[in-house]
């Protein structure tokens, strides 16, 4: 028998909260669940399973409009792969060029990390971030 959830414990289920859930409603990312005699939501366990690829795809960075696409896909078992291959390959493209920035970043703030003037005049970080020059610390460009 299949089992009934209503909205809290379809949360617990999947790790998804409330909010976000109705969220995922409104945006048609999980179709409207029907309704008890006193107009408590009704989910079923396929909407535990669906929040939860949904979640994972979230956790992995995919954008809500990149996860409607792969829950289609999804839906078609047997249809080719190709589509699913394009998106994780442009979506890792994307974090290498995000892992890069992060990089560039961390080396800068580093370099700012080490400031040691008494006053916010001459910190360092302040320095960059005004693209000053001060004659106790050389500028950091950031990036």
């Amino acid at each position: 028998m299949n089992r009934a959830f209503n909205i809290g414990q379809l949360s617990r289920e999947s790790g998804v909260n409330p909010e976000t859930i109705r969220f995922y409603e409104r945006s048609g990312l999980l179709a409207a669940p029907p309704r008890s005699a006193a107009g408590y939501r009704q989910y079923a366990e396929a909407d535990v399973r669906r929040l939860r690829f949904i979640r994972r795809g979230r956790e992995l960075g995919f954008s809500l409009e990149e996860i409607t696409t792969l829950l289609a896909l999804d839906a078609q078992p047997h249809s080719p792969c190709a589509e699913a291959d394009r998106l994780v390959r442009e979506h890792l493209a994307a974090i290498e060029v995000r892992i890069a920035d992060l990089q560039r970043m961390q080396i800068a703030l580093s370099k700012l990390a080490t400031c040691d003037a008494a006053e916010a005049e001459h910190c360092r970080l302040l320095e960059a971030l005004d693209n000053r020059e001060c004659a106790l610390h050389p500028p950091v460009t950031l990036g």
